[in-house]
């Protein structure tokens, strides 16, 4: 029988008290030692990985460290924070992946297909202490569609803005009043679009003057996508994070560029020293209503409320306009556009398929083979 080597114990942390005895003890006893050692380590272990955690899916700038950091802190958790840009990349990681993540947070139009397809859990608003603290119109879910279904409460609202355009002053010392001044040949190579489908589809549609741009007739489908190849062929490039944005625009010496993120990128932009303005098209501006919803899989419940709790606080409020320009549902924001002109995002009629168009516009594909089978 071959005897085991001492040195099976040189990964195992010895007691310092341990290392003034072992010298003195035989062969037999070291190793019986070290074995008792490994076996603690085993049992101690697991204390340190049963700390609870909480896996948050959200826009840039929504999850800041300190906010993050001080929920910690609180409630003596660890929060895994994923950061995603594009609505497609959301419904993915949630639709195929819903056991990975706790809560998140989407657009109220958006909402729909989670409700739809049953991913999200109701929300238990006793459990949400600090939305008393939310503007009257934002504590008022009822009233706010596609937040409240089957009398539950599936979304808690918490930034909004609306998407309107950023223009470089010295380039465009009138303020551009339309959409259609994305596709202006004036501009060639000096615009700067959204990479996503689901928004730009509803541009084109609002430029073309369609009925709506949530809902895109069978017999118009064509000619909005044609209309995108033309934005493809006048746009410098395409974004698809707010600090990317900022980076293109200031890099290129853009003229002109479509605000995915409203406030939040004229925030960084100004705060970067750009000469810019912000204009709101005459045909109306898209605007969107971002809620925090928990996964029908969270580990936690509770622990995922008591994060909307967190995020509707003082800390979290405060960091969202001052650091990242953005809308919070606690604080009256100066609004850019009037009512009137806002365009509240609405469930578009084929998600999918503006997806699946817009990958092949992007790729560079003619009309023919964008509008394939």
């Amino acid at each position: 029988m071959v005897r085991p080597r001492f040195h099976l114990c040189r990964s195992v942390k010895i007691p310092m008290a341990f290392k003034f005895v072992l010298p003195k003890l035989s062969m037999g006893c070291k190793q019986a030692l070290c074995m008792t050692a490994l076996w603690l380590s085993f049992i101690v272990t697991p204390v340190f990985a049963a700390t609870p955690v909480l896996r948050v899916l959200a826009w840039p700038g929504y999850a800041e460290s300190e906010v993050v950091q001080s929920f910690e802190r609180l409630y003596g958790v660890h929060v895994e924070v994923t950061i995603v840009t594009s609505d497609a990349v959301l419904w993915q990681k949630i639709s195929t992946r819903n056991m990975d993540y706790d809560v998140f947070a989407v657009n109220v139009a958006e909402l729909q297909r989670y409700i739809a397809t049953n991913l999200v859990l109701p929300l238990n608003l006793e459990q949400i202490p600090n939305t008393r603290h939310q503007l009257p119109r934002f504590r008022n879910l009822a009233v706010i569609p596609g937040l409240v279904s089957g009398g539950k409460t599936l979304g808690m609202p918490f930034t909004y803005s609306e998407m309107g355009l950023i223009y470089d002053r010295k380039q465009i010392p009138t303020p551009p009043n339309t959409i259609a001044a994305l596709w202006d040949p004036r501009y060639r190579g000096k615009v700067i679009a959204y990479d996503g489908g689901t928004h730009n589809f509803s541009l084109s549609a609002q430029s073309l003057k369609q009925k709506s741009p949530f809902h895109i007739a069978a017999a118009d489908w064509q000619r909005a996508a044609e209309h995108l190849i033309a934005l493809r062929r006048n746009v410098l490039g395409f974004y698809t994070q707010p600090d990317e944005s900022v980076q293109l625009f200031l890099r290129h010496k853009a003229a002109l560029m479509f605000a995915n993120y409203g406030m939040q990128q004229v925030h960084l932009l100004k705060a970067a020293g750009a000469d810019i303005g912000y204009a709101i098209p005459k045909e109306g501006v898209l605007a969107w209503l971002d809620c925090w919803v928990i996964t029908r899989a969270a580990r936690d419940p509770a622990l995922a409320h008591a994060w909307i709790d967190h995020l509707l606080g003082e800390q979290a409020s405060h960091l969202l306009t001052e650091r990242q320009g953005l809308a919070s549902t606690t604080v009256e924001a100066a609004a850019s556009g009037s009512a009137e002109s806002l365009l509240w995002l609405q469930p578009p009629e084929d998600t999918n398929r503006r997806e699946k168009l817009w990958g092949r516009i992007r790729s560079g594909d003619q009309l023919s083979r964008v509008m394939a089978p």
